[in-house]
């Protein structure tokens, strides 16, 4: 007889691989490895936290991803923040205060998420949230950033709250990242990371990965050359669709099998980095973990969403706690059916199954 799957050992056991790739890859920096030493205590709090909501049938994540304000200085090609009209150019009204977003963190923190990953827009633009995620140690805070805000400001802000952990976007070469996110980011990335080496602070890179740029962005001269630099984590996302013409730039089966493979061995082969991909291997977790399952998305303004590529909400934190934005219907909805494990082309399940979702946020 099959084992059930069980969601929350599965990211129970996530959890603690990262903490401990985390751990052994700043081994060499007596700075980070006490803070991570610590946070590994934390994060066992929090997963004991989790367990004992379980145990009473209240499924809480380990992850959050908090999209912290709308305004980006970017035009990134196919960036689908934009094309989900969730990223404008124009100033940001009605968005949550830092003060809200320090309450979320705080309950947060009581409900044991030991991840909360701050995206945008551009983040960095949000110096009072950052400053407050500053104040959560028990928390990891990874920051998706373009890097064209890093101020010496900030590079202080990084070395006095080690829980902040900048994870800057870069597409592989010069050419590559130039190309889809403007002429002189590259540069500024390697700038950037090279201040960072040199006060010793821990820094990751986040990768979209397309059918274009596979092969480069896993390749063992792309990943030397950032940990060269000093980075410690690379964090593959799958690049996700939002218009029909980008949609063959979705990874498909082989793609992933062949991504996979390469995490596999770069795990074994530079140990003082951690790896991890996003979404991953979605058939080893019984099927996508959005929507509460593993994590879930806050908007920057208030609205739970299942995941950052799928934007409907049926309910908002202004309104009502983090607590219960996790047991909303919709949420409710999509771990109860189907669409989270059904087969798909590659890529987002939610965005391939986007009217299956819209039906079921109209329903009742």
């Amino acid at each position: 007889m099959t084992k059930e799957f069980d969601i929350q050992e599965y990211m129970t056991k996530g959890v603690e691989r990262v903490v401990s790739d985390a751990i052994r890859a700043t081994l060499k920096n007596p700075k980070e490895s006490a803070y991570m030493a610590k946070f590994a205590l934390a994060s066992k709090v929090a997963s004991s936290k989790r367990k004992q909501l379980e145990e009473k049938g209240e499924h809480v994540p380990p992850f959050l991803i908090a999209s912290i304000t709308s305004s980006c200085n970017l035009h990134c090609a196919g960036c689908y923040s934009r094309c989900n009209s969730a990223t404008e150019d124009s100033e940001p009204v009605n968005q949550l205060t830092d003060e809200e977003w320090s309450n979320i963190f705080n309950e947060a923190e009581e409900l044991g998420v030991s991840f909360i990953l701050l995206a945008g827009g551009e983040p960095l633009l949000r110096k009072g949230v950052i400053e407050a995620a500053g104040k959560k140690p028990s928390i990891l805070f990874p920051i998706f950033t373009n890097g064209t805000y890093m101020t010496e400001k900030y590079f202080d802000d990084f070395d006095k709250c080690r829980n902040l952990i900048p994870i800057m976007s870069i597409e592989g070469g010069k050419d590559a990242t130039d190309h889809r996110r403007g002429e002189g980011v590259y540069d500024k990335l390697v700038s950037n990371m090279d201040e960072l080496k040199k006060r010793g602070l821990i820094f990751g890179s986040s990768v979209t990965v397309t059918t274009e740029n596979i092969k480069e962005v896993s390749s063992e001269s792309f990943i030397s050359m950032l940990s060269e630099k000093g980075c410690k984590a690379v964090i593959f996302v799958e690049f996700v669709p939002v218009s029909e013409d980008s949609e063959h730039l979705a990874p498909q089966d082989e793609d992933r099998d062949y991504l996979k493979a390469e995490i596999m061995r770069l795990r074994a082969e530079h140990p003082e980095m951690v790896f991890v991909s996003f979404p991953g291997d979605e058939k080893s977790s019984g099927g996508c973990i959005a929507a509460g399952r593993g994590f879930f998305h806050i908007n920057s303004h208030g609205g739970a969403e299942p995941c950052p590529f799928s934007p409907y909400s049926d309910i908002n934190v202004k309104e009502t706690s983090l607590r219960d934005a996790m047991k909303s219907r919709l949420f409710l909805e999509l771990q109860r059916g189907d669409v989270l494990k059904d087969d798909h082309k590659g890529g987002c399940v939610l965005y391939e199954k986007r009217n299956q979702v819209e039906e079921l946020l109209n329903i009742g």
